[in-house]
């Protein structure tokens, strides 16, 4: 960050008036860092924040009153780049326009121009002033409502002003077959104006509509007229006009909602009826709701004291993890979670091994949506065993809308990185580790991970005793292509296949012997002198990310500490210092273990400060990068502080609380909301 452009992150309390909700915060949040404050705006170094609910993502952007993307979950189609889907960026619903006394507030024209992330009520705040008005504009993706976003506007004019605001529903160029509405529910006591679009996703998948309704809070009569006006096949808008005397607050909101067929049947009228409800409920009680819904998500928080950088830091990872994902939705995260078209939003390893293990220690309920989307797809990925001549469940490395294979062709991930379907399954034993869910386990996870095994017993190859190779593979580091008997994938299938015998014999089940037999025979590599070797011809050149280490943890493959050491000590410093953020935090993590916490903390700051972009320090996957916010870097981050300062465990009994070390860098350090078995 070194451009005098670039924003600075500023720590504020959100005692202030500037930031108090309708709703007051519980007393134990009214302190600092929980709020992001961007000034001196750079549009040009712009990477945006995003407040979403696990299904709508709204990404900030420079401009006032506008955003930059709307993201929509769940909704994959064809278009653009890679001959694969892509998650589809859908209308742009929330925009707005102000104009005071016949002119345009735009960014060249306006003064004091802020934003801030309040990520305790996740809201991102924008106040400027423009013709000697000041407004506060406020963003909400509705945790309480999946579909619905509010947009809260207050207007403070010094003197009397003809106001006019403009709500535009404007198509992004990759929808087709766009068609604009609008009409008025009229009742004895209020009148609702609905603004609608409707069109067809780029191949005629998917139908997608989104819908707003301007919300007033005076009385019926006094409210301001709605006018209508059609501009092009991909753009139209609402208005209204309302004259504020000077010195008075003239507050109004926007509601508005977004689905897809993937969702609803028929999302025209769902997204009408969504925009309905919302504007009879009125701002005060979608904000209390939606504040409610954060309230118990914050239950679950990392407090550091005598660190106020550390505990933002900590706090975005938490808010943007909670953000990108909701319980019962059966949606997983791409790596850019809901900001963006990163990755093409497609699935990878990155949830189950990065993103998943914080969520699952914090809120096993929401952790276990990133399970349902994979049980969910499994007979697509049995399809994909069987194309390639397997046996069971062959997931894909990128997974999108049905769980067929959607890495571009070029990428020789697709084909070759095969840890991917040991990780799930891992996944699964795991969350049963921590819920002791038995029914879910005998009804959903069991069968997974026993399709899981059966693939791992069929793709060995069976070449003697203690020779069950893992052939022709692509591993945790990316650098090493197509070689044989990674570490990381040979561990990972190996305990797929015990806990998969594990789980048989704990259900009453008859295992297949041949789980155990052939994990017993898949080869883990050592150099001569005992460190664990990456492939069977790696020779200590330079690592993308980490892959041995990934066997201390998160896997808990090694439990020797002799062993884990020797393999820290080797891998270390052949990380490379470019490589994406997570990798660093598996290092962050074995250096607590060993008591080593000058190393523990430098590398626990080096998985994220690098990677921090303006104007917000959101995360991006390596240094300079120009695709956030990267929540797998995020998760890895976490998975430091949580397993590795934090002392956390996944054991047979749940989580269990270990000795916690604290940084020097801390005055003290604490976990909040772990679950606990019932």
């Amino acid at each position: 960050m070194s451009s005098h452009k670039f924003l600075i992150i500023i720590f504020l309390s959100l005692s202030g008036n500037a930031f108090s909700q309708s709703k007051p915060a519980p007393r134990q949040y009214l302190q600092k860092n929980w709020t992001m404050i961007a000034k001196d705006i750079d549009p040009a170094r712009y990477f945006g924040e995003t407040v979403a609910n696990g299904m709508v993502g709204l990404v900030s952007s420079p401009n006032p009153m506008k955003v930059k993307d709307v993201v929509l979950n769940g909704v994959f189609d064809n278009y653009q780049r890679g001959r694969v889907e892509n998650i589809l960026k859908v209308f742009n619903h929330v925009n707005m326009q102000l104009v005071v006394d016949g002119e345009w507030a735009n960014a060249n024209n306006i003064s004091n121009y802020q934003q801030s992330l309040d990520m305790r009520n996740a809201v991102l705040i924008t106040t400027f002033d423009f013709k000697g008005t000041k407004v506060v504009h406020k963003m909400r993706s509705l945790r309480h409502l999946p579909f619905t976003s509010l947009i809260e506007v207050e207007i403070t004019p010094r003197k009397n002003i003809d106001l006019q605001i403009r709500n535009d529903i404007e198509s992004p160029n990759h929808l087709r077959d766009v068609r604009n509405l609008f009409a008025q529910i009229n009742r004895p006591h209020v009148v609702i104006p609905l603004t609608t679009s409707v069109a067809e996703s780029p191949t005629g998948r998917h139908a997608v509509a989104a819908s707003t309704s301007f919300v007033f809070e005076e009385d019926m009569h006094d409210q301001p007229q709605v006018i209508h006006e059609d501009w092009d096949f991909n753009r139209h808008l609402s208005l209204f006009n309302k004259k504020i005397k000077g010195g008075q607050t003239y507050r109004f909101g926007l509601v508005g909602s977004v689905c897809a067929t993937e969702h609803v049947a028929d999302p025209l009228n769902e997204a009408e009826r969504l925009t309905i409800y919302g504007a009879l409920e009125g701002m005060d009680r979608l904000i209390n709701f939606h504040n409610q819904e954060w309230d118990e998500l914050w239950q679950s928080d990392i407090v550091i004291n005598g660190n106020d950088a550390d505990q933002l830091a900590m706090r975005g990872c938490l808010y943007h993890l909670f953000a990108f994902v909701r319980e019962g939705s059966g949606y997983s995260m791409s790596p850019m979670g809901l900001s963006g078209l990163g990755y093409n939003g497609h699935v990878f390893w990155d949830t189950e091994i990065w993103m998943y293990p914080p969520l699952l220690v914090l809120q096993p309920k929401i952790a276990r949506s990133l399970i349902d989307y994979r049980i969910n797809r499994i007979e697509a990925a049995r399809k994909n065993a069987w194309m390639h001549g397997f046996e069971g469940a062959m997931f894909p490395w990128e997974s999108a809308a049905d769980g067929s294979e959607q890495t571009p062709v070029w990428a020789l991930t697709g084909p070759f990185q095969h840890h991917i379907s040991a990780d799930i399954a891992w996944a699964a034993w795991k969350y049963f580790q921590v819920t002791g869910d038995k029914e879910w386990l005998r009804e959903k996870g069991y069968p997974l991970m026993k399709e899981v095994a059966t693939f791992w017993c069929s793709r060995v190859e069976r070449n003697g005793e203690n020779q069950y190779d893992i052939k022709n593979v692509i591993g945790a580091n990316e650098y090493e292509e197509n070689i044989d008997n990674n570490a990381f994938t040979n561990a990972v299938a190996k305990l797929a296949l015990q806990y998969t015998h594990q789980a048989a014999t704990l259900l009453g089940e008859s295992p297949n012997p041949d789980w155990m037999h052939v994990a017993a025979n898949i080869p883990i590599l050592e150099f001569e002198k005992g460190v664990t070797r990456e492939n069977a011809t790696y020779d200590g050149v330079i690592i993308k990310q980490a892959d041995v280490n990934l066997l201390a943890h998160p896997l808990n493959y090694y439990i020797d500490e002799e062993q884990i050491n020797r393999d820290l000590e080797y891998y270390a410093p052949r990380y490379d210092k470019n490589g994406p953020a997570m990798g660093f935090c598996i290092l962050s993590t074995l250096y607590s273990w060993k008591g080593e916490m000058g190393k523990a903390y430098q590398f626990f700051e080096q998985s994220f400060r690098p990677n921090e972009v303006p104007p917000f320090g959101v995360i991006s996957e390596t240094r300079n990068g120009n695709n956030p916010y990267f929540i797998t870097g995020a998760g890895g981050a976490l998975q430091a502080a949580l397993f590795g300062f934090g002392g956390l465990k996944i054991t047979d009994e749940g989580v269990i609380e270990t000795e916690k070390r604290t940084p020097k860098e801390w005055s003290s350090f604490e976990v909040k909301g772990v679950y606990k078995r019932q």
